[in-house]
């Protein structure tokens, strides 16, 4: 059973594998560790170190796992592929609040990758979908939980601009 396709930048493609591995080889050993210490101190019906370390190695267990479904699902985004001066996955846009006239820079990346506090939106945000497939110039509605946000595309590039907005 196949799973749904994950859109996955070479940077993003990278970042979850580097994390696969950190978990695989290093975290799963410094926790079994950590229960075999547990364990040293005796009855384990009382011992939170024990139940600590069980529930991380739950939690490693579990990111494990959803990482590698993740990574075989993955569809590498190759700006090769793309047409140039059109918002995609993988691309940066540029966008100005035609509200507040806030200007804002993110990069359109898969639902995996998707960051905000990094300027990482996903495509199937509200943002990312009003954008996609649009050129510069083009002014898109935004649909939120207090109505409608108007944004003017100003830019799509393959890099981050160096401006500071």
């Amino acid at each position: 059973m196949s799973g749904k396709e994950v859109l996955l930048t070479p940077e993003g493609l990278k970042k979850l594998e580097k994390e696969l591995e950190i978990l695989k080889t290093v975290k799963r050993r410094q926790v079994a560790e950590r229960i075999r210490e547990a364990l040293d101190f005796g009855d384990i019906s009382e011992n939170s170190e024990y139940d600590d370390a069980k529930n991380e190695q739950a939690f490693i267990e579990g990111r494990i796992i959803t990482l590698e479904k993740t990574l075989r699902n993955a569809k590498l985004i190759s700006d090769e592929d793309l047409e140039e001066g059109i918002a995609a996955v993988g691309r940066y846009v540029t966008l100005r609040d035609l509200e507040t006239n806030e200007v804002f820079q993110y990069q359109i990346v898969g639902s995996a990758e998707a960051n905000p506090m990094e300027a990482k939106i996903s495509n199937e945000s509200p943002v990312g979908q009003a954008v996609l497939g649009k050129k510069p110039g083009t002014i898109v509605d935004v649909e939120v939980a207090d109505g409608i946000l108007q944004y003017e595309l100003l830019e799509v590039s393959s890099e981050a601009s160096r401006e500071s907005f």
